[in-house]
């Protein structure tokens, strides 16, 4: 990744789209995975809300048991991925975006910590597309096809 400030990283925010497609060799893995090689030398940074994580260990536990959550959420963490815990301004933005749009209450959480971070949300989720236009949310879509 080419950067002229070296003080400076490109940040992104992953929602739960993204880092399932990730796990699962989906279409769009492509992308995450060349994120994870850049902040795994230091070039950008990953962020994940909490919320994001449970809604990935909610799915892949419900899809494939227990002991594949477990196993999904150790190698959750050996990724370069800041998990970030929801506080009152994270919470009180995704409520206002909830407000504004009848997207799932977890996607909030993920378009919150954009806004908050000032980073493109990685995502696949058309829900994202009933955004309003004039929202501020940077959205950088995965590809369907690889």
């Amino acid at each position: 990744m080419q950067t002229g400030e070296s003080s400076s990283r490109k940040e992104y925010v992953l929602d739960s789209y993204a880092l399932l497609a990730y796990l699962e060799a989906e279409p769009g893995s492509r992308r995450v995975r060349e994120l994870l090689e850049s902040a795994a030398q230091g070039d950008c940074n990953l962020y994940l809300c909490v919320v994001n994580l449970g809604e990935v260990m909610y799915i892949v536990e419900r899809e494939r048991g227990l002991p594949k959550a477990q196993k999904t959420l150790a190698c959750i963490d050996e990724l370069p991925i800041a998990v970030i815990d929801v506080d009152r301004t994270l919470t009180l933005t995704a409520a206002h975006l909830k407000m504004d749009c009848p997207i799932a209450y977890a996607n909030c959480f993920a378009a919150a910590l954009s806004l908050v971070k000032n980073a493109p949300l990685i995502t696949g989720d058309p829900e994202f597309r009933k955004l309003k236009a004039d929202s501020s949310l940077q959205i950088e879509w995965l590809t369907s096809r690889e």
